[in-house]
């Protein structure tokens, strides 16, 4: 059975030496209001990012590969390379002498400039999809045919020049399907050694009692027919994101901040089942290299369940609790919709209530949340086998979910227990990235790279994405 506990977290790693407190400076919005200096200061955010500054250490320097391995001469093809996972991946895999071929739906956010001014990566800009009519407006991120809305086949095939290994998240903008299947075909045609693509489960296929989720479905389908064509392939399933949480007010992984100081977490999932979770920015990167690393002689056609903590939602919230050191607690209840959110996750989202029935009281009958038991009992021993140095829930907690937040224009990490009542966000609009032809969207448009298909915006981190 998987462990129940969370993950011990190595100690004996080499960290630089701290700098100055002139480095440790918050950040200019803050600076003049608070006159101290961030209580969490550590982060993993590579050299390039802003929030480096605010930041101890990095911890691409202290967070050691599993093995050592000398300088490799391949280039990794990766799409959608301002997500969350793709972002990782490419921070380890460029710092360790990999190239990469990155498709990059812009040039804009702060995670795009980051991958884009790497020298170590060729950046490729465009949809992986193509309006047939210039004045189409309509959501592409709706699950199933979207006539008039086709492949850009041209910028896949272009990817894949050069290529000898491939890591693909696909995403629900476009039909992703046939954006999944095409993708595929340009790798095998390329010769590409070793595809590494993310996926998930279609519940459906494990029980007909069990409803699809939409977008995860689609992943499934994408997944057989790399099987059908014979691509020399591997399948990760990612666990919940750690960095899914925050105080903005996104349905399913809102951690709402309370006039008193405390934190509520509400969502349909059993308190006590357990759900596989990890830290996407900071642990997909290292496990992808050691897959690449060890080749299709090991990891063809095999699935990894790519979590590092196997915790139930009370878990998750004591650990948040014991980082940030005030009270958290954990509600079940429906998913709230209180910001605008693409018509593809909506769809989700009303998927994973009925999967994650609030009728059921019962942890043990909780479907899992891979589909498959028997991978899910590989949590979260598959994933130390490949990167054993992660970053677990109570340590993101204490040192990156503030720095997250201040990044979204939050300043209750500033205010300490002595202080008083603490505040809560400033008043900011909060939307979430549609398939930007909506004309309710404004002018942020549809300007970021997503891997899982919600997007901050109109504040200063707004090219990360939350899963469901």
């Amino acid at each position: 059975m998987p462990s129940t506990n969370p993950i011990p977290i190595k100690t004996d790693l080499a960290f630089r030496p701290v700098p100055s407190e002139n480095s440790n400076a918050s950040s200019p919005k803050t600076a003049g209001v608070h006159g101290t200096r961030h209580k969490h200061t550590r982060s993993s955010y590579s050299e390039t990012s802003p929030l480096t500054a605010v930041s101890r250490n990095n911890s691409l320097t202290y967070r050691p590969l599993k093995r050592s391995m000398p300088s490799p001469d391949k280039t990794i093809a990766i799409i959608n390379a301002s997500g969350r996972q793709a972002a990782s991946l490419i921070r380890i895999a460029t710092a360790v002498g990999y190239r990469v071929r990155a498709q990059l739906r812009n040039l804009e956010g702060v995670i795009a400039t980051e991958v884009a001014t790497n020298p170590n990566v060729t950046v490729i800009v465009g949809e992986l999809y193509l309006r047939n009519q210039p004045d189409d407006e309509r959501d592409v991120t709706v699950h199933g045919h979207l006539p008039g809305i086709s492949v850009n086949r041209t910028l896949i095939s272009q990817l894949f020049n050069g290529a000898q290994l491939a890591f693909v998240n696909t995403t629900f903008y476009g039909n992703e399907i046939q954006i999944g299947e095409a993708i595929a075909d340009a790798a095998k045609k390329a010769g590409v050694q070793h595809y590494v693509y993310s996926s998930m489960p279609d519940h459906a296929a494990y029980s007909p009692g069990w409803p699809s989720l939409p977008l995860w479905a689609a992943k499934h389908e994408v997944e057989k027919y790399i099987r059908k064509i014979g691509l020399p392939a591997t399948f990760v399933y990612t666990g919940i994101y750690n960095n899914n949480f925050t105080s903005l007010l996104y349905p399913l992984f809102c951690m709402e901040l309370l006039s008193d100081g405390s934190f509520k977490w509400q969502a349909p999932f059993h308190p006590d089942a357990k759900l596989p979770w990890l830290d996407a920015e900071h642990d997909v990167g290292p496990a992808i290299i050691q897959v690449f690393k060890d080749g299709p002689e090991k990891w063809d056609g095999k699935r990894i369940a790519l979590a590092y903590e196997y915790l139930t939602p009370s878990e998750v919230c004591e650990a948040f609790e014991q980082g940030l050191g005030r009270p958290v607690r954990y509600k079940r209840g429906p998913i709230e919709l209180r910001v605008k959110i693409p018509e593809g996750y909506r769809e989700q989202l009303e998927a994973l209530e009925k999967l994650f029935s609030l009728n059921n009281n019962d942890p043990e009958k909780q479907p899992p949340y891979f589909g498959d038991l028997e991978l899910e009992k590989k949590c979260p021993e598959d994933a130390l086998a490949l990167w054993e140095g992660p970053r677990g829930m109570e340590e993101y907690a204490r040192e990156i979910f503030p720095l997250e937040e201040e990044a979204n224009g939050m300043t209750w990490m500033f205010q300490g227990e002595d202080e008083g009542a603490f505040e809560g966000p400033e008043d900011e609009a909060v939307d979430v990235a549609d398939n930007g032809g909506d004309p309710a969207g404004g002018e942020d448009g549809d300007n970021e790279s997503l891997d899982e298909g919600l997007v901050m915006r109109g504040l200063k981190r707004d090219e990360e994405s939350w899963l469901a």
